[in-house]
């Protein structure tokens, strides 16, 4: 056990104990905009889809029921254009950071073979290589990398942390280049609903991939468009050279998703309204957070989509943290999402209306 364990970073959150204290004891209570988890009640039709499937006594099946498959592969197609989408094309998981920690394990790579992520990313891509015993890499251009032994390189658009987004352009280019050299490219698509100054656009878009999904899957999470982080709700989709023998693998593992939440995602992928919903509720709070933290002194930097703002006041980020603590405010130093970070921090607008209106007050 000390040995797989030994393997991983310091888990960052820790650090951040003594500023959450320090927040807490406002005379206004914490407001938390540190981690990027949903506080707005799961949408009606969702929790009675989850009733209704309670009595499920049977074992689920780890690829989902027909129509689960059916709501995923209608949901590729009307929500990001893809064509010509397969049940063999989908793959439900048990939420996103489940598979992202777990990949590189389950593709069988290991000392030898490279892991490739942004050089500001989700610090799970990291793990994920650490777990395998792969090497890691982040990069800045992925184009730019050393082709040999890199077997699997992710994308992350919208970005967590930044919010940038990669533009068709871009994605195109990098899919050309990950196919020429037979790298393997997983694009976590997690934030693609929420794009506010920018569209985002998925790989499996036939613009991007040409219309075939050779050598590229897209990741997708329930947690933030329909507030199921709690249901650990997710889904890949593309090419089924790649999602076949993961099936495989995960049928072994018993990587299974519970059948009340596979009742409950059908429900939540064929509704649009309580997306669109979410989506005002966090561009109000969007729009509050950005004004005050500018009035503040602080400049954004991309956040052009995704749950937070990239924000700094060109010093450390952990006096930034440390100053926004005392006025009882609590946000992630930006060094969580890799060294480029430093002088950054992120900002979720995930709080209540309530929080959001404190927290502006204070910045005043």
């Amino acid at each position: 056990m000390s040995a797989v364990s030994d393997r991983l970073p310091t888990f960052p959150w820790d650090k951040l104990e003594p500023y959450k204290a320090t927040a807490a004891a406002h005379p206004g209570g914490i407001v938390d905009l540190s981690v990027g988890t949903p506080v707005d009640p799961v949408p009606d039709l969702i929790q009675k889809a989850l009733v209704a499937a309670a009595d499920s006594p049977g074992y689920p099946t780890v690829w989902g029921t027909p129509e689960l498959r059916d709501a995923l592969t209608g949901w590729v197609e009307r929500r990001l254009g893809a064509r010509g989408v397969t049940h063999r094309h989908v793959l439900p998981v048990v939420g996103s950071k489940e598979l992202v920690a777990w990949l590189p394990t389950q593709l069988g790579l290991g000392p030898g073979d490279r892991v490739a992520y942004p050089r500001l990313a989700y610090p799970t891509y990291e793990v994920g290589a650490r777990l395998a015993r792969a090497e890691h890499v982040a990069y800045d251009d992925p184009t730019d990398l050393d082709p040999a032994g890199l077997k699997l390189l992710w994308l992350n658009s919208p970005s967590n942390p930044t919010g940038r987004v990669l533009s068709k352009e871009e994605l195109t280019r990098i899919v050309a280049w990950a196919r020429q050299h037979g790298v393997l490219l997983l694009s976590d698509e997690c934030y693609i609903e929420l794009g506010w100054e920018a569209g985002p656009v998925s790989v499996l878009h036939p613009d991007v991939c040409g219309g075939s999904y050779e050598g590229i899957v897209s990741v997708h999470s329930l947690s933030k468009r329909s507030n199921l982080a709690g249901y650990r709700a997710a889904f890949l989709a593309g090419d089924p050279e790649v999602l076949g023998p993961l099936l495989e693998i995960r049928k072994h593992g018993g990587m299974m998703t519970s059948a009340p939440t596979q009742a409950a995602v059908v429900a939540a992928l064929g509704d649009d309204t309580h997306v669109r919903e979410q989506r005002e509720r966090y561009a109000a709070r969007r729009t509050l957070l950005r004004e005050a933290l500018l009035g503040h002194g602080f400049r954004i930097e991309h956040s052009e989509a995704s749950l937070y703002l990239w924000a700094t006041r060109d010093e450390s980020c952990w006096d930034t943290v440390s100053h926004l603590a005392e006025r009882g405010i609590l946000v992630a130093p930006g060094d969580f999402y890799g060294s480029a970070g430093e002088r950054f921090v992120r900002v979720a607008l995930t709080a209540s209306d309530e929080r959001v209106a404190a927290a502006v007050e204070r910045l005043k």
